[in-house]
């Protein structure tokens, strides 16, 4: 059975988040704290092009750790056989 990019794109979205939250709660716990370490990558202020009229303000960050890594690779695998049953 063929997974839809849609599933495949949830399942990311599930891991980011169940990873971002993974890596907020053990930050602080010393055995744990690896989980955490991660880079930012992105702008540093947001890009602010103003037309009079219309003002955008573009800006985009993304923080890679650990968990969120191992979260998405673990939805990734269950929803392969999850979509196989």
């Amino acid at each position: 059975m063929s997974r839809s990019i849609w599933f495949n794109l949830f399942l990311i979205v599930v891991g980011i988040v169940v990873g971002s939250m993974a890596a907020e709660m053990t930050a602080h716990i010393p055995a744990l704290s690896w989980l955490s370490y991660g880079l930012n990558f992105g702008t540093k202020s947001p890009v602010i092009l103003d037309l009079n009229a219309v003002t955008l303000t573009l800006g985009i960050s993304l923080k890679v750790t650990v968990s969120t890594a191992a979260c998405t690779a673990l939805a990734l695998v269950l929803g392969h056989y999850i979509a196989k049953k």
